[in-house]
């Protein structure tokens, strides 16, 4: 195996912060850029299509993942995401527009599924699972940072924010010099293999991908409705950003002390407490009526993603054989962002804000419940 340097686990951590940046670069100056896209009736959709894009588009990235390896996938894919990030700021009218996002979506999902996949071929063990925590921290802190620059760049023009996705090009560079290229070298043999292996894990995967896809819900439904529920209470716009950007901040936290948790609890137990965590916020965010509140509620909700999602990440991978590990991994990230996506869903629950945060509150609550009794039928089966 090629040995690992620091800078080749800093460029595919950095390549792992393309997937939160797809759609929150344009929140900042999101009504304007829609306004000047001629958008302006379906602002959402910005930050909301390529999630589509990746849950339509993501077995595609899995079946050329097979076909042409994780090293060749992350590179088209890093090409892909800057021509068609950038290429938004020059299109106008809406179906130009969903078209380019949508497409930009399936380009995410080469990235995220073939970067975690040379993670999960370069590394073992524990030293695989704290890259996977440590790619969540990082998607965290892309989040926050990429909000902040986005923000400064919106101020000095509408179309400046699109420039954020040239970024991928510098990552396509760092890939080709820094990441050893003949970490896969797939085969029609390898693909035949891969497909004979892929139904001895779909039981225990699809567990995996319906956490991946419940705990996007439990945190980004905290993410839609904090901002109107804090606004009820009088906290201004500038306070949200700060609030949401200190949950991104505790989450980075969390997925730090991931795999020493794992290593105490085991992987299972703690997506379970992971979900316990959803639990507590949302509770905490359905009675709240301060800052004390608030703040607490927010803490567990970073706590909660801290510890998933890197953990979802990771089991994919041990649950997958190598030859199949790639497409897998496709399939986790339209898991993951069909949850983002059906998270909007969560504002049409009947009734005030707290109503929402208490339904939350009660799916992650039956998740959790699921998840241990799946868990303790899986081991009676297997003693």
């Amino acid at each position: 195996m090629p040995s690992q340097t620091r800078t080749t686990a800093f460029t595919l951590l950095s390549v792992a912060c393309l997937t939160i940046m797809v759609g929150c670069v344009l929140v900042p100056g999101l009504p304007d850029i829609a306004a000047h896209l001629g958008i302006d009736r379906y602002i959402s959709g910005l930050v909301t299509v390529p999630a589509l894009g990746v849950v339509v588009l993501g077995p595609l990235a899995g079946w050329m993942i097979g076909r042409v390896g994780l090293y060749r996938t992350l590179c088209a894919g890093l090409f892909l995401y800057g021509l068609l990030g950038f290429a938004g700021a020059w299109l106008h009218g809406e179906l130009w527009v969903f078209a380019d996002r949508f497409l930009l979506g399936g380009a995410t999902a080469m990235v995220m599924a073939s970067g975690t996949g040379l993670i999960s071929a370069l590394y073992h063990g524990r030293a695989r699972l704290a890259m996977m925590a440590k790619q969540g921290m990082s998607i965290e802190l892309g989040g926050v940072i990429f909000l902040f620059v986005s923000g400064l760049l919106a101020t000095a023009g509408w179309r400046w924010p699109f420039a954020l996705y040239l970024l991928a090009w510098l990552l396509l560079v760092m890939v080709i010099l820094y990441v050893p290229s003949k970490l896969d070298e797939p085969s029609e043999a390898a693909a035949d293999a891969g497909e004979g292996q892929t139904a001895s894990f779909s039981a225990a995967l699809k567990i995996v991908y319906a956490a991946a896809f419940f705990t996007m819900v439990a945190f980004f439904t905290g993410v839609i409705v904090l901002p109107v529920r804090l606004h009820e209470i009088g906290v201004g716009a500038a306070e949200v950003g700060y609030f949401l950007s200190f949950v991104s901040l505790v989450a980075v936290g969390a997925a730090a002390a991931m795999p020493r948790l794992a290593s105490i609890l085991g992987g299972h137990r703690l997506l379970v407490f992971g979900f316990l965590c959803y639990v507590a916020a949302h509770g905490c965010f359905s009675v709240a009526d301060g800052i004390l509140g608030f703040a607490a509620g927010g803490i567990l909700l970073g706590c909660g993603f801290g510890f998933t999602v890197p953990m979802v990440n990771h089991m994919t991978v041990e649950r997958s054989h190598p030859h199949a590990r790639g497409r897998n991994l496709a399939y986790l990230s339209m898991a993951i962002f069909s949850g983002q996506f059906a998270s909007s869903f969560m504002e049409y629950v009947p009734g005030d804000t707290p109503r929402m945060f208490a339904a939350a509150a009660l799916i992650a609550l039956l998740v959790a419940v699921a998840l241990s009794v799946a868990h303790r039928s899986r081991r009676h089966v297997a003693s």
